[in-house]
């Protein structure tokens, strides 16, 4: 039998997501995959999600007294994760010479050169890996050689992670010595974790690992700050290899145990017709106002990333309904695919279910995943309450009025036909806030939750349908082939970390970038937020924050702004790559099904999702946007905050109460900036400054309704 994909009678966009990739849904998938791509991939992915469920349950200890080190658990779903890679992702660009094989060889040929002056010297495991090397460049992206590779390297990649699990602990134990099976067992599983990782999610976030392993060779020669400490190459690759500090860390026991379990009740939220619910009940409460279809996207989409945590599902979820609806309305193809991509980033912000990025920052910051989503909270109101103010005016603006739908359900049919979908939700947020009742991790809560959606459709279903025990078991499954980037990219993000910290290049890089600024906090935030969009040009949101946090981050802490404000500053600058082209991730598959062109849309929505630019200067600079002060401060600075972003956004668009000239938009602006402006850095003047902001907006909306009366009144006499 060969290996050759059988051809999809038609083609379908797709309908899952990961993070910010699109995947393709199970049904598409065996449409394209043969057989034994199949087969294989059910298996691979169904096993890694049964170590992750059964682990979360801690079914080894207490059904067989079985115990494991978590690690040894990470390496068994890293070899899963790298096998399944290989056989699922086979989009490659055929070649002569394979890339990833030559840096291999470039590498190899470098260490011989340094270690061994004598090539009679140069053991033969080493020319063996060069021979590899070699034939994995001139091979390994030859059309007839491919698939081989491909196979030969999921294999590969699951005997070296079972022999690393059932050696795990003598091999920790000799990790100082240096054995030569840790080191070469540690190159291969670096070079595998690297090249399914660029599979994935691309070359940027390899290349940035892979410059700076190159940069820790080169900065002892360096002067100053940017030396860092010399690591011998046979340390380096057994530390980022097997070292709990390393790829076999925190970021990818994340990645496995807490953003799988959150993925799954995320697709079985979805199969049983949770999205159909959260757009019902968007259409119910908010399609009789002006602008209704608008606003049926921002509610859709915040209810809907309330348990999606990522952008481009959410669009792929919510707005393959709220695009065509928006069109229909009135708004241009462009607009309508904007709101719907501004709406769907935010998601990866919305509690109590963000993105992986906010479980890796609670890791981070060592405090419970409940208290990221509660400082989380304000900021995503805030975003979400701009982005609606932004469509309502729009719609004003542009005399769009309701959804006519007459046969729309009211908002009290829909909740009665689908009210069990709140009950696992609710119990999600509690169990992660009070975690100390519950008595339950995230991870468990998560699977808890799952458990209880899935017994509760069964029971009641949605708008007559129940789904099947099949249907539902392949999305539970697919979760696998869906997590595959995180994991990898969780894996390759330790290497990243293991290479800061054994070095010192993290350290280094803190004093660089408080000397560049001058110990200027308000500099330091621009250069930070200008390098945070720049890695996000190339990089997935994931990446960009762990690189951001890892390295800048650490130096606003030391110009004394809080831990938690700066990472997430870090996090929301990092993620303004799903909206801002050259990648926008959610505004093109927005545009996609807007049938637009993705360039503009992204274009678009920076000047619709405005607020992202601004709130994360303005939660750092008040910490009391993040839940941390007294609740009356809170209170102030959340209403002062939303009543700054209606006058900006009024600014803006050139509407407020009416059409408003250019002089009129420039005092808008300005009263805006008066209002928004922290108060803090400037004691109490700051509070003064704030109290005229708000006056003269205040001012300025009377006068224009005292205008639009007084111009209404000719007509109505």
């Amino acid at each position: 039998m060969t290996d050759q994909p059988r051809t999809a009678s038609a083609a379908a966009p797709p309908t899952a997501a990961s993070e910010e990739r699109f995947v393709a849904s199970a049904e598409e998938f065996a449409a394209t995959s043969s057989r034994t791509t199949l087969i294989l991939t059910n298996v691979l992915q169904g096993l890694l999600v049964a170590c992750v469920v059964l682990w979360v349950l801690d079914v080894p200890r207490q059904w067989f007294n079985l115990s494991f080190y978590t690690e040894q658990l990470l390496t068994v779903c890293l070899g899963l994760t790298l096998a399944l890679a290989f056989v699922v992702e086979t989009r490659r660009e055929y070649r002569a010479v394979d890339l990833a094989g030559a840096i291999a060889v470039v590498t190899i040929l470098v260490y011989i050169g340094y270690r061994f002056p004598n090539p009679l010297d140069v053991p033969l495991l080493l020319w063996m890996g060069l021979l590899a090397a070699l034939a994995w460049t001139l091979m390994a992206s030859r059309p007839q050689f491919a698939r081989a590779f491909d196979y030969a390297s999921a294999i590969v990649s699951l005997i070296l992670c079972g022999y690393i699990f059932v050696r795990y602990e003598p091999l920790t134990y000799e990790l100082a010595m240096l054995p030569v099976e840790g080191i070469i067992g540690s190159a291969i599983l670096l070079f595998l974790v690297m090249e399914g990782s660029r599979r994935t999610s691309g070359w940027g976030f390899v290349a940035i690992i892979l410059a700076m392993a190159v940069y820790v060779y080169i900065s002892p020669h360096l002067p100053g700050d940017f030396q860092t400490r010399w690591v011998s190459p046979e340390r380096m690759v057994a530390y980022l290899g097997l070292d709990t500090n390393s790829m076999i860390g925190a970021i990818l026991g994340v990645a496995v145990l807490i953003v799988i379990p959150f993925t799954i009740m995320g697709q079985v939220l979805a199969r049983t017709g949770g999205a159909d619910f959260f757009s019902d009940v968007a259409m119910a409460a908010m399609g009789r106002f002006r602008g209704g279809s608008a606003k049926i996207a921002v509610v859709g989409s915040a209810l809907f990333g309330m348990i999606s945590g990522s952008a481009v599902s959410n669009v792929l979820a919510v707005g393959i309904v709220t695009i065509p609806t928006m069109i229909k309305a009135g708004f241009s193809r462009y607009k309508a695919a904007a709101i719907e991509s501004v709406g769907s980033t935010g998601g990866q912000l919305m509690p109590p279910v963000m993105g992986a990025s906010a479980f890796i920052m609670a890791e981070f910051l060592q405090v419970s995943y409940g208290t990221v989503c509660i400082a989380a909270a304000i900021p995503a109101i805030l975003y979400y309450a701009c982005l609606f103010i932004h469509v309502d005016l729009d719609a004003a603006k542009q005399k769009i009025g309701a959804v006519q739908d007459p046969d729309a359900p009211s908002l009290g049919e829909v909740l009665k036909s689908g009210w069990h979908f709140l009950v696992p939700i609710v119990f999600l947020v509690f169990s992660l806030i009070y975690p100390e009742i519950f008595r339950l991790t995230p991870e468990k809560a998560a699977i808890v939750s799952t458990a209880i959606l899935m017994v509760l459709t069964f029971i009641f279903g949605y708008r007559g349908k129940r789904p099947s025990l099949l249907a539902l078991g392949q999305a539970i499954i697919d979760t696998g082939r869906i997590s595959l980037d995180i994991i990898l990219i969780g894996a390759a993000a330790g290497v990243m970390v293991g290479i800061l910290a054994i070095s010192g290049l993290a350290f280094s890089m803190t004093l660089q970038l408080v000397a560049l600024s001058g110990d200027n906090v308000y500099l330091l935030l621009i250069l930070i937020a200008i390098l945070a969009f720049v890695l996000g040009i190339g990089l997935p949101t994931v990446s960009v924050y762990i690189l951001t946090a890892t390295l800048l981050a650490p130096a606003l802490v030391k110009l004394g702004v809080t831990p938690m404000a700066a990472h997430m500053f870090v996090m929301y600058n990092g993620m303004l790559s799903m909206i801002t082209p050259p990648v926008a991730f959610a505004a093109y598959a927005a545009a996609n099904i807007a049938r637009t062109d993705g360039w503009t849309t992204g274009w678009i929505a920076c000047l619709v999702g405005w607020s992202t630019f601004v709130l994360p200067f303005l939660f750092v600079l008040t910490p009391s946007l993040l839940m941390d002060g007294p609740t009356h401060l809170i209170i102030w600075n959340f209403v002062r905050i939303i009543f700054g972003l209606y006058v900006g956004t009024a600014a803006i668009l050139g509407y407020a109460l009416a059409p408003l000239s250019v002089p009129w938009r420039v005092m808008y602006a300005l009263a805006a900036l008066l209002i928004v402006l922290p108060p803090d850095p400037f004691g109490a003047t700051g509070y003064m400054i704030n109290f005229v902001g708000c006056s003269a907006a205040v001012a300025l909306l009377i006068v224009e309704h005292l205008r639009r009366r007084a111009a209404a009144a000719p007509r109505t006499a």
